[in-house]
């Protein structure tokens, strides 16, 4: 960012929205938006309770149980769109559907089906994760250049050998892209499904600080939430960097 001729760096734009939320918090405009000071300390209240311990550890395993799902299924889905056309064109527009689809009216359908237990949050979850993972995959395998595939089946490479060691090293760009994404999407999944299945985790917490005003309790858990999701995006973003050269060399 450079303002005025001076290269800044991204945290001061971080440091100015503090600094306004601040401002706005203790002219008291409004009771829901307190000031960012007592949203801390109310962070550092909560954070080495037991009972945010608790929706921590329940949050964290619906969310992995139901992005690894995600991955495990919307990778090779996506592979397969990407390299066979009879695949693509039966499951792309559904595919399509889902991506721009309001997910979170889905979700009471999930529970009628299959009721108000940990099941129905994961595959909120794997609503919420999977279709993106799916597309990124589907584009990474269309970007595969067609002479590494002619290559793969002149050395005598079986179909096996010529996913893990060709296509799928190819599209590693595009997969983690959509890894990435899925997972900030999977955050959003998991706390939507515990506030509408069963309020348990974070979603008890937000219920309880919701239904009590708690306003300072609720922004700093809200904190928590994005921090993780940045830390995710974070992570993920310099596993792409790091693949760059798949990308540059097919």
């Amino acid at each position: 960012m450079t303002v005025f001729g001076m290269r800044l760096p991204m945290a001061a734009s971080l440091l100015l929205w503090a600094a306004l939320w601040e401002i706005v918090g203790q002219a008291g405009v409004t009771i829901l938006i307190p000031p960012l000071s007592q949203v801390l300390v109310r962070l550092v209240e909560i954070v080495p309770t037991e009972s945010f311990a608790e929706a921590l550890a329940l949050t964290a395993r619906a969310f992995i149980l139901g992005t690894a799902i995600s991955v495990v299924v919307g990778v090779p889905l996506g592979m397969l769109m990407g390299r066979w056309e009879p695949a693509d064109r039966l499951l792309a527009p559904w595919v399509n559907v889902f991506v721009s689809a309001p997910l979170s009216a889905l979700v009471p359908v999930i529970m009628a089906l299959f009721g108000f237990g940990e099941l129905t949050i994961v595959l909120t979850v794997i609503l919420f994760a999977v279709w993106i993972i799916v597309l990124d995959a589907r584009a990474g395998a269309r970007a595969v250049s067609l002479s590494l595939s002619e290559m793969a089946e002149s050395y005598g490479a079986t179909r096996w050998q010529a996913f893990t060691k060709v296509y799928l090293r190819a599209a590693l760009p595009e997969i983690l892209a959509g890894i990435r994404l899925g997972l900030v999407r999977a955050v959003k999944g998991v706390i939507i499904g515990q506030l509408l299945v069963s309020v348990v985790g974070f979603g008890h917490m937000f219920e309880i600080y919701s239904s009590n005003f708690l306003m300072e309790h609720m922004w700093a858990l809200l904190l928590v939430l994005f921090a993780l999701a940045f830390a995710i995006d974070g992570v993920f973003a310099r596993l792409e960097k790091r693949v760059e050269y798949y990308a540059a060399a097919r």
